[in-house]
């Protein structure tokens, strides 16, 4: 995989060899660092030119699993599928159900109110979820890549259904990816083709798109989006690069005024947020034993000498297991923020 690329202003640049990024970071050209768990350089001059070539994104968009691909017409330069966001809907429920089962206790709670959004275009708190995600890693990419145009296969909503056509207005997907589309607008020129076009492209160039749209191969999604890519910068029949990376979200829970079921003794403590003991959850941390991994959740463990005294799960950053869960947190060491892990 080629090394992106940033200038002083973290302006990016074309990308370059694993070898010579090597080199420019052994002279002292360059310094390396970590975008999200991707491993690019910083030129610490001026470089000898700035022209580019021109650089697509395809866009391979899907329910559970979602394919992107950076291209120019000589390289390949990344692939990468991601998990979609698909929680969101049920953590509304949940929020719901907990505020209404709250009205028939004696607890405090807020009472009903008007509905402020009624007669008013909104995108559904799931589906913004999922298509935000897609902006995020767009964005991602486009600080590290200078690219030009996105690619997107333009998915379709069900017009009809049980004998009634829908109004398009009414279709949370047809909402949502008109919001996506005028946010890529904003960034680089926008290209959508059919999954008509898709399919036709991919039998011309004799490639094939496996079954299994949970795997994890080149061949499930990423097989797509570069077909995508391809089609506007040219230069290849057959992809040169079929290597992968894989991105999970990490699903945060918003905090929560108590836990939806009691302990012993009718006890509800607190649940949720998204600070751990002083630390941003889903933040990257060196520890002395675990070394690289990530924030969890957090409890209190008052002892002695130190009666506010709390503790943090620490997580692996490849698998998502949890390592630790009582980790002190003067011996974790801050590297970044984060919001989803690398598989």
């Amino acid at each position: 995989m080629f090394v992106p690329v940033v200038d002083q202003n973290q302006q990016p640049l074309m990308p370059t060899t694993p070898s010579r990024a090597r080199r420019w970071i052994k002279s002292g050209k360059a310094t390396g660092f970590f975008k999200k768990g991707r491993f690019c350089i910083r030129l610490n001059q001026e470089p000898s030119d700035r022209l580019t070539q021109p650089i697509a994104v395809g866009i391979d968009p899907g329910s559970k699993r979602e394919g992107f691909t950076v291209k120019s017409k000589s390289h390949t330069y990344l692939n990468v599928q991601t998990h979609a966001v698909d929680w969101v809907k049920d953590h509304v429920e949940t929020r719901r159900n907990m505020r209404r089962a709250r009205r028939f206790r004696k607890t405090p709670c807020r009472p009903n109110r008007q509905n402020r959004l009624v007669n008013q275009q909104r995108l559904p708190p799931s589906t913004k979820a999922r298509w935000q995600w897609k902006l995020r890693i767009c964005k991602w990419l486009t600080s590290m890549y200078p690219i030009t145009t996105f690619v997107v296969e333009d998915i379709k909503a069900k017009a009809w259904k049980n004998g009634k056509k829908w109004n398009t207005m009414f279709s949370p997907i047809s909402v949502g990816k008109q919001w996506f589309y005028a946010e890529l607008r904003a960034i680089a020129i926008l290209e959508t083709r059919s999954g008509n076009d898709t399919y036709e492209m991919r039998q011309s160039l004799g490639l094939k798109k496996s079954q299994n749209k949970l795997s994890n191969k080149f061949d499930a999604h990423c097989v797509d989006s570069w077909v995508l890519a391809n089609w506007y910068v040219l230069g290849h029949s057959q992809p040169d690069n079929t290597n992968l990376i894989e991105i999970i979200p990490l699903e945060f829970h918003r905090r929560q005024l108590h836990r939806l079921q009691h302990q012993a003794g009718h006890v509800r403590p607190r649940y949720g947020g998204t600070i751990s003991a002083g630390f941003k959850r889903g933040s990257i941390v060196k520890h002395p034993k675990h070394g690289i991994c990530y924030v969890g959740g957090w409890t209190s463990s008052p002892t002695k000498f130190d009666p506010t005294r709390k503790t943090i799960s620490l997580h692996s950053l490849k698998t998502g297991k949890r390592l630790a869960q009582n980790a002190v947190t003067c011996d974790c060491k801050f590297q970044t923020y984060n919001s989803w892990r690398i598989a």
